[in-house]
This record gives C-alpha cells, sequence and structure tokens, in this order.
C-alpha cells in the first residue's frame, strides 16, 4: 500500500493578489487536498501561525504576512476531482450574468458551493473548468447554503475578487431573498436583530428510532445573548408580500448582516420557520399543516443582489424561481411579477 507523503513545515508569504482572502480559502488554493476537517483541526490547535499569532480559518489575510504550516499527511493530487467538460457546460448553463470581470450564477438547489466530508461535486470545483490561459481561475465572492437557490457572484480574478469582498464588507452590496413561511407573521413588516452562535445545546432528533433521542447539532446557529462567546450580532428586514390566512407566507427578506444561516435562524426565531427546512423548523410546529402538494424541500431563494460595479456602474441581478418554488406559487396563485415592499426597508 503506497503511504501518503509527509509535507515538511513550510512558511509561506500571502501575495498580493491573495490580500483579503479568508485563511481557508487560502488553504484551499495551495493544498486543494486537504480536507476542511483537518484544517479545522489544525487552525484550532494552533499549529496554523499568521506572523507567529493564532488565527481562525474565517480570518482575512494581508499582503506580505507569513503563514506557518504545520508537518501533516496529504492525499496525492490525482485524488482530487478533475475539472471536466460537463462542469463547464453546466456552469455556463447556470450563468445569468457575465462581463470581462465576473459572472453571476444561478445556483439550484442541491448543489453545494463548497466541498467538505461526502461532497464531491460543488461549484468551487467545477470553477475550475473555466481556467483562463493564464491559469487564473473564477473565485467564489459569497456562498449559499446548499439547498439555498439563486443568484451567486464569481468573480474572474483574485484582485477582481478582493475588490467585490470589500464592497460586501463595508455592507455596500444589497441581497434580497423570497422565502415562504409556515403560518403569517405579525406584523406583516419587521426587524429582526439577533445574536447569533453555533448551536452547541442539545437538539431533539426527529424521526430518531428511540423516543426522545437527542444528539448534539453543532452547525445549527442558535439565538446567543449579547456577549456570549463567538456570539454575532445579525439583522434582517423582512416584509409580507402575500399570503395564505391562517397556513403560509410569501416573504421578501433583506439581510444587513451575513451570518450562517442567518435567514433560516431568524425565520425559526420568530416563530415561522421556511417551509422545507429540516433544520430550522421550530419546536412547535408539528400542528401546522402544510399544504399537501408542497415539495419538502427549502423554499428560500437568493433572488435579487445590487452592488456598485468595481469597473462602473451598478450590478442588478435577479434569479428566477427555482421548479419546487415556481410550483409553490402557482398552487397558492402568488405572482412573481408583484411589487416587492422589501425594496423600502433601510440600507
Amino acid at each position: 500500500m503506497l503511504k501518503h507523503p509527509i509535507m515538511p513545515v513550510q512558511t509561506l508569504t500571502v501575495t498580493e493578489d491573495e490580500a483579503g482572502m479568508r485563511l481557508d480559502r487560502w488553504f484551499k488554493r495551495h493544498l486543494p487536498t486537504l480536507s476542511l476537517a483537518h484544517l479545522n483541526k489544525i487552525v484550532r490547535t494552533g499549529q496554523v501561525r499568521i506572523d507567529g499569532a493564532r488565527a481562525t480559518t474565517a480570518t482575512r489575510l494581508e499582503a506580505g504576512q507569513k503563514i506557518r504550516i504545520p508537518p501533516m499527511k496529504l492525499a496525492p493530487e490525482a485524488q482530487a476531482a478533475a475539472p471536466s467538460e460537463e462542469d463547464k457546460r453546466a456552469i455556463r448553463a447556470m450563468i445569468l450574468y457575465e462581463d470581462d470581470y465576473l459572472m453571476v450564477l444561478n445556483k439550484p438547489f442541491g448543489l453545494a458551493v463548497q466541498g467538505g466530508s461526502g461532497t464531491p461535486r460543488h461549484i468551487d470545483g467545477m470553477l475550475a473548468s473555466l481556467v483562463d490561459a493564464r491559469g487564473e481561475r473564477p473565485v467564489l465572492v459569497h456562498r449559499l447554503d446548499r439547498d439555498t437557490c439563486g443568484v451567486l457572484l464569481v468573480a474572474k480574478s483574485r484582485r477582481m475578487a478582493a475588490d467585490l469582498g470589500e464592497i460586501f464588507r463595508s455592507r455596500r452590496a444589497t441581497k434580497i431573498y423570497w422565502a415562504l413561511v409556515e403560518g403569517v407573521p405579525k406584523p406583516a413588516r419587521g426587524r429582526i436583530s439577533l445574536f447569533l452562535a453555533k448551536g452547541e445545546g442539545m437538539e431533539k432528533e426527529r424521526g430518531a428510532p428511540r423516543r426522545g433521542a437527542e444528539r448534539t447539532d453543532l452547525e445549527k446557529m442558535r439565538v446567543a445573548q449579547h456577549g456570549e462567546a463567538d456570539a454575532q450580532h445579525s439583522v434582517t428586514y423582512y416584509a409580507t408580500v402575500d399570503k395564505v390566512p391562517g397556513r403560509l407566507a410569501w416573504l421578501s427578506m433583506k439581510p444587513i448582516t451575513g451570518r450562517t444561516h442567518q435567514l433560516r435562524a431568524h425565520a425559526e426565531a420568530i416563530g415561522h420557520p421556511i417551509v422545507g427546512d429540516p433544520k430550522y423548523r421550530g419546536e412547535l410546529r408539528a400542528e401546522r399543516q402544510i399544504p399537501e402538494g408542497i415539495e419538502r424541500k427549502l423554499h428560500l431563494l437568493a433572488r435579487r443582489i445590487v452592488l456598485p460595479h468595481p469597473r462602473g456602474g451598478v450590478l442588478d441581478v435577479t434569479a428566477p424561481l427555482p421548479p419546487h418554488m415556481r410550483k409553490s406559487f402557482e398552487m397558492f396563485g402568488f405572482d412573481a411579477k408583484r411589487e416587492d415592499p422589501i425594496e423600502e426597508a433601510p440600507e
């Protein structure tokens, strides 16, 4: 049996075009076969250092910084999935907008944006099929959950990714989402302001073979208290566009911050989880009957993105309803051309 080679300690310098990149994305670029789980471990235990200091996988890098990479075993490069013509065709079919500097994709339901354990095919890997003559490949600017559909922004160079990343960090990008939620929120329009942290509590596991079986859900975000470790402030504006009284509502949602699972956690927190959400489903919603015929898929769409284009003008792209949401809209007579009231919400 062939053994994986052991890579010795290395110290690499962050280049100009890597400025602003997250540490996990930097590792993905330099060590594409390193698993996310192992990266999390070596960062968490302090084996990775930036200019001698500890960091997190979300740390933003600056040009000239020195990154220490500890010794580790790496799978051969050949084990990484090779880009294919099929991937190129699939990405091209998703394009809603494209110019010389960036493109906006219409991400389908069920396709992961980035890789992880048990995720061999994902958009980030598929983008490698579009590498240009200089060897530069498109770069993700932000992310969507696997089951969230809609607009996904991709830069065609590291420099453009850095420019767009700064626009996102300075909150000059407006993102609008559409969701179908259980019940009808009151008031019809509002602001959700909560602190969120990664879940550390125990959650009842639906469908477990033993009644009351529980598990720890570390991926689920939970409502936290101000000052609590790892708690991050999150703000979302929402507006009810249409409704089926007593049963469900079509919400337009504008997140001001960009926390993990923010909209899903916020919808659950106000007592109106998003239809088809297996993770943020609420604790007391068993009696709320979802109408027959609705597909049990997450009804959340990244509908529109608006931001200043780094090369001038305004980028404004809208995604169509995915098939399962279009079917639900038609079932309840919701008109996707109706005026969206969230556009009046504060920035």
